[in-house]
């Protein structure tokens, strides 16, 4: 997949389109200064400019593989275009992970797009990890490394109230007595 050539196509159609949009995923990671490789590019799009996005995205030769309130996964045949996803905000609590989304520089220092902040992407985390127990793993190590490597600056208020819609707080408690711990 050719990362740049897609971002560069989203971020001028959603700009035109007025659509709202943050990273979320791998690159989100990246720009949060987790080194992890990505097969794709996820975004966090209001669920208003759902039929918007299908539009464009069928227009620009992708195929629309999964469907449902909460996501719109594309594919393309193209090997340079590959797979883009895309999560439906119409909770409030994804709206205001989108409202809180800070620009930041991504690829190097390529694109300036906003992404979504440390405590949201956890917040997603948690949802993913409690969602998909084979992503709990993977995830959880995200988490812990996003909290250790962000603390002195985290809303840990906020983190409390993700851990605790998916009754993990331990987790969270856990995580930051380790950090106490260290310090």
């Amino acid at each position: 997949m050719d990362f740049i050539l897609v971002l560069k196509f989203l971020l001028e159609t959603f700009q035109r389109e007025k659509i709202s949009f943050a990273l979320i995923g791998g690159f989100a990671l990246q720009a949060s200064g987790v080194t992890r490789t990505t097969r794709d590019i996820d975004l966090l799009i209001l669920s208003e400019n759902s039929q918007k996005i299908k539009d464009i995205m069928l227009r620009h030769g992708y195929k629309l593989i999964h469907e449902s309130e909460d996501v719109l996964n594309f594919l393309s045949d193209k090997i340079e275009l590959g797979r883009v996803d895309f999560l439906l905000a119409h909770r409030k609590y994804a709206i205001q992970m989108l409202k809180r989304a800070e620009e930041k520089e991504v690829i190097g220092k390529e694109f300036k797009i906003k992404v979504l902040r440390v405590e949201d992407q956890i917040g997603l985390k948690v949802q993913a990890g409690s969602n998909d127990p084979r992503r709990l793993h993977q995830d959880m190590a995200d988490i812990e490394w996003l909290i250790k490597n962000n603390y002195p600056r985290l809303d840990i208020e906020l983190l409390r109230e993700y851990f605790r819609l998916f009754d993990r707080e331990t987790e969270l408690h856990k995580i930051i007595e380790e950090i106490r711990y260290v310090d």
